[in-house]
């Protein structure tokens, strides 16, 4: 799925139940061109910078991980912590990306917890 349709998506879903999540008025809260969020939409223009992605991500509740990721991008924190030691970051993603998502997860949660 592209960047655009998942907007396009999360937003009229919100929309059914919150006439406040029309293009004009989630424009505005992320200060976007309604005319500018409605490409993007249709994909017809790149997806913003990180700044304006986050202030959607929190308009339409999702994840901003999922939505950088969907853009091509990553959390700038994220791009630090692998730009200052990339080869050890690189070998380690290459290695955890064939795992199952539960196998992961409990990789993350191990991680989180321990004090190493």
């Amino acid at each position: 799925m592209e960047f655009g349709d998942h907007i396009r998506r999360l937003r009229q879903k919100r929309y059914r139940v919150n006439r406040r999540y029309s293009i004009k008025r989630v424009a505005e809260r992320i200060g976007l061109d309604p005319t500018d969020l409605d490409r993007i939409e249709r994909n017809d223009m790149p997806p913003p910078e990180e700044e304006v992605i986050a202030r959607l991500a929190r308009d339409l509740g999702e994840d901003l991980d999922v939505l950088l990721a969907l853009a091509g991008e990553m959390a700038s924190d994220v791009r630090q912590t692998i730009t200052r030691r990339p080869i050890l970051f690189s070998e380690l993603i290459r290695g955890l990306g064939d795992l199952p998502d539960k196998k992961l997860t409990l990789l993350v949660r191990k991680v989180r917890n321990s004090s190493v």
